[in-house]
């Protein structure tokens, strides 16, 4: 068998499935990635967008999606408001959600703050408040987490964008990535890959 393994930019408004039973539908990802033996190894909201990983290599999910394998993912998060020294305190020790603690993350401002490109539809915009981008890097997935964990700090998510997936930056793919654009993980990115997230036996 030849397994696949692919990177995809999601688009906001996207499913991270490739059929939807909604009518009318909803844009999946069978509206960008025409290779139906591929599935995406863990999720991005429909209202998220950023890096996603697709393969037919079931093994290599497994191994990159269960929580004792617990590698780095991170977000670009613009949030309502300016977060202060105590905020990122609280979301870097971890916060309760829904009666659990998040495990420990990494939390800063982005300064300066990314440059990204046009979010369709565009943020809402209130001339009062200002916005803030933070990068927050987790080591697991729980649903909704960075929003929730926002929020919990009184700081909401007003856009999320999933920059890395452990080795893999969106900074820094050759070539780069535009918004829903996808393309085959090179040998080099699969071989780091695989010595971040698989033990020496399966790589």
């Amino acid at each position: 068998m030849s397994y696949r393994y692919i990177l995809f930019y999601k688009p906001y408004g996207v499913l991270c499935q490739f059929s939807d039973e909604r009518q009318p539908p909803r844009p999946t990802l069978k509206d960008y990635i025409d290779i139906p033996e591929v599935y995406s190894i863990g999720r991005l909201d429909f209202d998220s967008e950023g890096l996603l990983l697709l393969t037919n290599d079931g093994g290599f999910k497994h191994r990159l999606i269960d929580p004792q394998f617990a590698h780095p993912r991170t977000y670009w998060v613009q949030v309502e408001g300016i977060p202060d020294r105590q905020a990122l305190a609280k979301l870097a020790a971890g916060v309760i959600i829904q009666g659990e603690r998040t495990k420990p993350a990494i939390a800063k401002l982005l300064e300066p703050q990314p440059i990204m490109p046009p979010r369709i539809p565009p943020i809402r915009f209130r001339a009062t408040i200002p916005t803030t981008w933070l990068e927050i890097t987790l080591t697991e997935g729980k649903n909704r987490q960075v929003r929730k964990m926002t929020a919990a700090v009184g700081f909401p998510t007003l856009r999320l964008v999933r920059v890395a997936i452990a080795t893999l930056h969106l900074q820094n793919l050759e070539p780069s990535l535009e918004v829903g654009q996808w393309r085959d993980l090179h040998e080099l990115e699969l071989q780091q890959l695989r010595l971040k997230v698989l033990p020496r036996r399966l790589r």
